[in-house]
């Protein structure tokens, strides 16, 4: 007798057999038996099979994919984008020496983000940074006195904010002109001439990124215009551009909302870029979540059923300090019990230990569930460990690594004793 199987929506390497939900070949209940919850688990196939798409998206183009490790920079996650070929889009000094730590070249990365300090820029241009992505004019400034200081030359691609509208979150969106990234696209000319007057800059590329979750390709082509036009201004000046950047964004199913697929997206982009003329230039683009987002779940388990007057709670041990999406932008992850069976059905608010009211994981979900079940939250590859926190002293989760039907514990559980190894009493 055969096991009926079926994939779950939006995660193709998670599937239900028997009642019974999988990562690749292994039981997620025995994951959570063996590593305890709250638990990361990760698939390697996802992320491979996400980055294949990109990967067809570009064949026969000059192009980077650089991981935009702010989703998710585990030591072995990079690594496996290392391992497959990546470059890597951060925007700290320690998303820096993480890279390096898991195997990837300096030469590589891509230095994004506002505020970067000058111990950061000289700690990059000592490293043979690839690019900076340079995000003000008084930047360009700050990078010159650095560069030139170090004896070095600081390779800078500027990131224009296109004044294009994503249509997401407000707090995810980053490509407007109320947003703080970004140098306006009516002063990109000037800042490219400024730029390419001071000691200690090349001048190498343009960049822009205009938010995160985008589930359309129609934002993606009107910042693509307004994007090459830019550059037809810019290298008019007498001003080369050898490379285009354009960021990442692209979205993943959270709740039956479909993004284009990568390779789709960017045959539409390159049949654009090829009308153009650009078709032959070097790309770079920046994928996070679309890359880790739908490879990861968050087992929990039912603490408490908490029935009341307006609502039912269903405590469990996962907290917005370990999954803050919900809690932080109102964000919507699909709950599927681990394992069939469970209690009489009921309408629930899913929601964690920690003193806030605004600790949920989700609301308004029918589940039939009893204390001790195991649940899987979906979808928590992406911002979710990358943004967790000791909030209430909770130790932060451990993650795991699937791949076949063989784990890899990637981090430990967070003790008490490493939370206070960085304290000190008073004497």
């Amino acid at each position: 007798m055969t096991t009926h199987t079926t994939a779950l929506p939006g995660q193709p390497f998670f599937s239900s057999r028997g009642g019974e939900l999988f990562v690749e070949e292994l039981r997620l209940a025995d994951l959570a038996r063996e590593h305890g919850t709250p638990l990361f688990v990760y698939s390697k196939a996802a992320m491979l099979a996400a980055l294949g798409a990109y990967q067809r998206g570009f064949a026969g183009r000059r192009a980077r994919i650089c991981y935009a490790m702010k989703a998710n920079p585990s030591l072995a996650i990079l690594q496996v984008f290392a391992q497959a070929g990546c470059g890597f889009d951060i925007v700290s000094g320690g998303e820096l020496e993480r890279v390096l730590a898991a195997g990837g070249r300096a030469a590589d990365i891509i230095f994004s983000g506002v505020g970067k300090t000058r111990a950061e820029m000289r700690r990059a241009l000592e490293l043979g940074i690839g690019c900076f992505n340079v995000e003000s004019e008084a930047e360009l400034e700050v990078l010159s006195e650095v560069a030139v200081a170090s004896g070095t030359t600081a390779p800078v691609s500027i990131r224009v904010n296109p004044d294009v509208d994503p249509k997401t979150h407000p707090y995810i969106s980053t490509g407007l002109k109320g947003n703080k990234f970004g140098v306006a696209h009516g002063r990109a000319l000037a800042a490219y001439r400024r730029a390419a007057a001071l000691p200690g800059l090349k001048v190498v590329g343009i960049d822009c990124h205009i938010g995160s979750q985008i589930t359309d390709a129609a934002p993606y082509l009107d910042a693509m215009e307004r994007i090459l036009d830019l550059v037809e201004s810019v290298e008019a000046a007498g001003i080369a551009l050898p490379h285009i950047d354009f960021g990442g964004g692209l979205g993943i199913d959270y709740q039956g909302v479909q993004p284009p697929a990568a390779d789709a997206l960017w045959r539409k982009l390159f049949d654009k870029l090829d009308a153009r003329g650009f078709g032959d230039r070097q790309f770079l683009i920046e994928p996070g979540r679309s890359l880790v987002g739908n490879a990861g779940v968050c087992l929990t388990e039912v603490l408490y059923l908490k029935p009341g007057e307006q609502k039912n709670f269903c405590i469990v041990d996962v907290a917005m300090n370990d999954l803050p999406r919900p809690a932080m932008y109102q964000a919507w992850h699909a709950v599927v019990p681990v394992a069939a069976g469970g209690g009489p059905a009921s309408t629930y608010d899913l929601v964690g230990p920690v003193c806030e009211s605004g600790d949920w994981i989700a609301r308004d979900r029918e589940l039939a569930v009893r204390p001790g079940d195991l649940l899987a939250v979906m979808s928590a590859g992406a911002y979710c460990m990358s943004m967790a926190s000791n909030y209430n002293s909770r130790g932060r989760a451990a993650e795991v690594l699937v791949e076949g039907d063989r784990a890899a514990v990637i981090r430990g559980r967070e003790s008490i004793a490493d939370q206070l190894r960085l304290e000190r009493l008073l004497p």
